[in-house]
């Protein structure tokens, strides 16, 4: 039994992996033709292994254009709503993004998810702002969870910062502009192998988190004013 449950979670696997390739080739292709002007450090992404990818957040779009550009098949937290929509539901189980059920108040079923992928080698994407920033210039207070995550399982977390998605389409607008104005600043991937697999206390995972977020701030030329502040 437990060898014919790990071929379905093979073949599972690969056809996930075959839907994320081919939605790459066809809406990534229209993507980056349409909005991507420039994409700067995509030698930064590791090659092989798990890696944990955080990025500020301002528009629909920042998903769509990584997706696009990425080497490697990245999984993000996405909230639920976007499972439930008839316009994204299907891009988010064909691309096997990972639900976020922002409401409840029990993650373990999530942190265990995140952790697996991580523990298989897998990409995870991260918006440590958790929703998309109003502003055109300044970032939202981020959570601590991309540091929780990078610690616990002792990965890299590569930075990335995200110019023209907001122009693009931000969070008040009904529907996207076709400028290709979009560009990506990735940078070298942060290591926290001193800390790896301890328990710290929260005021450290906030140092560890400003610590990924002022890197994203100055990549994406975005201010973020709550450097030091708990929730």
């Amino acid at each position: 039994m437990e060898r014919e449950n790990s071929n379905i979670e093979y073949h599972d696997s690969l056809l996930m992996d075959l839907s994320y390739d081919f939605i790459k080739i066809t809406l990534g292709t229209i993507v980056r033709t349409i909005w991507i002007k420039k994409v700067e450090g995509l030698e930064n992404i590791p090659k092989t292994g798990p890696a944990i990818i955080a990025f500020n957040h301002q528009s629909f779009f920042d998903f769509l254009c990584f997706v696009s550009i990425c080497p490697r098949h990245i999984h993000y937290l996405t909230a639920e709503k976007f499972f439930s929509n008839k316009l994204w539901s299907w891009l988010m189980k064909m691309t096997s993004q990972i639900k976020v059920e922002r409401k409840d108040h029990d993650k373990q079923i999530l942190h265990e998810t995140i952790h697996s992928h991580l523990a298989h080698g897998k990409v995870i994407g991260i918006f440590p702002e958790g929703t998309r920033s109003p502003h055109e210039s300044e970032m939202l207070h981020a959570f601590t969870g991309v540091a929780k995550y990078a610690t616990r399982a002792n990965v890299p977390v590569v930075p990335v910062g995200i110019k023209g998605t907001y122009f693009v389409m931000a969070k008040h607008d009904k529907k996207p502009k076709f400028r290709k104005i979009v560009t990506f600043h990735i940078g070298k991937p942060l290591h926290f192998v001193e800390h790896a697999g301890k328990e710290l206390e929260e005021t450290k995972y906030r140092e560890l988190t400003d610590k990924i977020i002022m890197e994203i701030s100055r990549l994406s030329d975005r201010n973020y004013p709550h450097y030091g502040k708990m929730i």
